[in-house]
């Protein structure tokens, strides 16, 4: 009785990893818990503020415009002018989706058939390979190395993935090594979509949370993307509002208007208090997202310096809320996320559930204080030292 679909489903590897922590403090055990992507601090006062107010307006009592709230999607536009030189129609290019995931998946159904084939460097993001199983598509990964700082060699892919890929996610600051691409790289992703005739979805989740000098750049900003692209943007990360689940999709209008035809037939509307707050948000210097990435950015050095202490290394970050660390050599990935669990008191994910080019590695979330990831640092290097 269950659809194939249904059953083709691959785990959540998130999923599992809180079900490992959760036992693991239920045994008693003192776990630093790295493994989650969850913001831990807040939004901006400003954010908090006019969520309060709109929670008490009568207009949001009622439902929102199918495609989002105007003021929501006339502030999306207005961001992305100011922040990436991209100017988009509001009416046609812009649709207010709950959280970035929720693109994700809308994107894979709007161009995804059974059998098509979707392509995606690896590590990725295993929603990627979630998606494109509902929408039973095939999953090919290009692989990526640290020494090209985890970007695919787009020239060394095989003519015939290019002839039968319907669709490129990237992600980019990537999750879950923290590699940002550079124009030269979209530039040439574009040039493949434009010769062989794929659509190019950028997950763009991490956006503004960049540690370089120079912010992350959009898809959009590279000349020609509109004419192949969608990308999706999340509130979440941002802003620091990962539980009111608010983000939107930029790009192609006729993409944009086939992925809303899906979301008005399979998604609930953005909640119209998020869409009040997200808009005063999008609206903002953005002075709040710059206090983020240093911070993050901090974080990052913090673990770095810590494992280089205890003997491990992590890969350069760029961006994003992770750090993407190498196993000791001879050390099965899984093996080695079980034994910093139990042996350091550190939860971490394997590399491998980032598909199968993230074997031999691990991930850290960034998302703690640094006192904690010094904490967890040192743990580690005591566990290592009777390994």
């Amino acid at each position: 009785m269950i659809a194939t679909r249904a059953q083709r489903i691959p785990g959540n590897p998130f999923a599992m990893g809180d079900a490992r922590v959760a036992r693991a403090v239920a045994n008693g055990e003192d776990v630093i818990d790295l493994s989650k992507g969850n913001p831990d601090g807040q939004p901006p006062d400003f954010m908090v503020d006019e969520a309060v107010r709109a929670s008490h307006d009568p207009a949001d009592f009622r439902y929102t415009a199918f495609n989002g709230k105007p003021a929501f999607l006339q502030a999306a536009a207005s961001w992305y002018r100011r922040e990436h030189g991209v100017e988009l129609d509001p009416k046609t290019q812009l649709l207010a989706v709950s959280g970035a995931s929720v693109g994700i998946g809308l994107v894979a159904l709007t161009l995804i058939d059974p059998g098509d084939l979707v392509v995606v460097p690896g590590p990725y993001y295993p929603q990627y390979e979630g998606s494109t199983a509902v929408a039973q598509g095939r999953l090919h990964a290009l692989p990526t190395d640290e020494e090209h700082g985890f970007l695919p060699d787009l020239d060394a892919v095989d003519e015939s993935v290019w002839r039968e890929a319907k669709l490129l996610i990237l992600n980019y600051p990537n999750n879950p090594t923290g590699a940002v691409a550079n124009p030269e790289f979209f530039a040439k992703a574009v040039a493949l979509a434009k010769r062989y005739h794929f659509i190019i979805m950028h997950d763009f989740a991490y956006a503004g949370i960049g540690f370089d000098d120079a912010a992350p750049i959009s898809l959009l900003e590279t000349p020609g993307a509109m004419d192949v692209s969608v990308e999706l943007c999340s509130l979440s990360k941002m802003y620091m509002v990962a539980g009111w689940r608010g983000g939107f999709i930029a790009g192609n209008s006729v993409l944009v208007d086939a992925i809303k035809a899906l979301n008005q037939q399979t998604t609930l509307l953005v909640t119209s208090t998020v869409l009040d707050a997200g808009t005063v948000a999008l609206n903002s210097d953005q002075a709040s997202v710059g206090v983020l990435a240093a911070r993050y950015r901090k974080r990052f050095e913090t673990l770095k310096a810590g494992m280089a202490q205890a003997g491990l290394h992590l890969c350069d970050a760029h961006g994003g809320l992770f750090a993407w660390m190498r196993v000791p050599t001879g050390t099965n990935d899984r093996d080695f996320t079980t034994w910093l669990l139990h042996s350091a008191g550190v939860a971490v994910l394997a590399g491998s559930d980032f598909g199968p080019t993230g074997e031999g590695f691990v991930r850290l979330s960034l998302l703690k204080p640094e006192s904690e990831l010094d904490e967890a640092a040192r743990r580690i290097g005591e566990a290592m030292k009777t390994r």
